[in-house]
């Protein structure tokens, strides 16, 4: 269990901040980027759950949360000292794994059994609990972007990388789920206002 007795320790002050593994990093690197989007998802799909409270779609959201530390834990964990050298996880080093993957693959083939044929784009939209929804896929496919430029340049878990993705095309199919099983999208006309 995570305790946190004070919030601020100025260790921060000079730009930096700490990684699980003791190391230091400036708070502009690509890797603490990529927590900090995947930071920003998160916030957006508890925006979400507020408004699916209650019902199991809230609650799966609840669980997407709680995924969503176990990957900025992941990220925050280079490989080396504490991450060891794959990303296999341990007692000690928190990582996305492929069975966090695959809940999101059933849990969008279980969503997109009754939804509507796609005849055109979906505009970001329809239902309250929809756009919030939408809200949140758009911050997921920041965090995604953030993660692949991170794998640009340092070892990232391909399990978090495959996570993002699928999260991303979850939340798509349950926005699509909010409205009225894709009978209330909001699709896009091409060059409708030229």
């Amino acid at each position: 269990m995570v305790k946190l007795n004070k919030i601020y320790t100025r260790t921060g002050d000079d730009g930096s901040t700490g990684l699980v593994d003791g190391s230091r990093a400036p708070k502009h690197a690509a890797r603490i980027e990529a927590i900090g989007a995947v930071d920003e998802a998160n916030s957006a799909i508890g925006f979400a759950a507020v408004e699916l409270r209650g019902t199991d779609r809230g609650e799966a959201l609840t669980r997407i949360q709680n995924d969503l530390f176990d990957l900025g834990a992941d990220l925050a964990t280079p490989l080396g000292k504490v991450g060891g050298e794959d990303f296999e996880p341990s007692e000690m080093v928190l990582r996305i794994v492929q069975a966090q993957v695959d809940w999101l693959e059933q849990a969008i083939d279980r969503a997109n059994e009754n939804l509507e044929p796609l005849t055109s784009f979906v505009l970001p939209g329809g239902s309250e609990g929809a756009a919030r929804v939408h809200l949140a896929r758009a911050s997921v496919r920041r965090a995604e972007r953030s993660t692949t430029a991170l794998a640009e340049s340092e070892p990232v878990n391909p399990a978090a990388s495959a996570y993002l993705n699928r999260l991303s095309d979850y939340l798509f199919v349950l926005a699509r789920v909010l409205n009225d099983n894709g009978a209330a999208d909001v699709t896009w006309t091409p060059g409708e206002n030229r």
